[in-house]
């Protein structure tokens, strides 16, 4: 299994940034995938959820709903994070995740700085 992030970068606030997340070795339609971010100095915390197949299943913490939409595309084994009006807060290294009955699987990180 191998999960690949990218897209993050620098961005102002206010601004927006989509992170890719490509995955490898496994049957991608068949997991839930989730994002998770780890803020300077803070615990990793869950960003948002996206159920197996079409992913019509969509979960958020509660406060980045409106602002964050969390996508799949089967086709590409690629999950994304589309993330709008962009906080300060909002940095963090971004985290790809997907778990199997036996193991959990995690990514590099992408860093996301918002600062002017």
């Amino acid at each position: 299994v191998q999960l690949v992030e990218s897209g993050g970068g620098l961005v102002q606030p206010g601004g927006s940034l989509r992170l890719s997340c490509a995955a490898s070795g496994f049957t991608f339609s068949n997991y839930v995938m989730r994002w998770y971010r780890q803020p300077p100095g803070k615990e990793r915390e869950w960003v948002a959820t996206i159920s197996a197949g079409t992913g019509d299943v969509t979960k958020y913490a509660d406060s980045l709903k409106g602002r964050f939409t969390i996508s799949r595309d089967n086709a590409k084994n690629t999950v994304y994070l589309e993330m709008n009006s962009l906080k300060p807060e909002d940095t963090a290294v971004y985290y790809c995740n997907t778990r199997s009955w036996a193991s959990e699987y995690w990514g590099q990180g992408t860093q996301v700085t918002v600062s002017s």
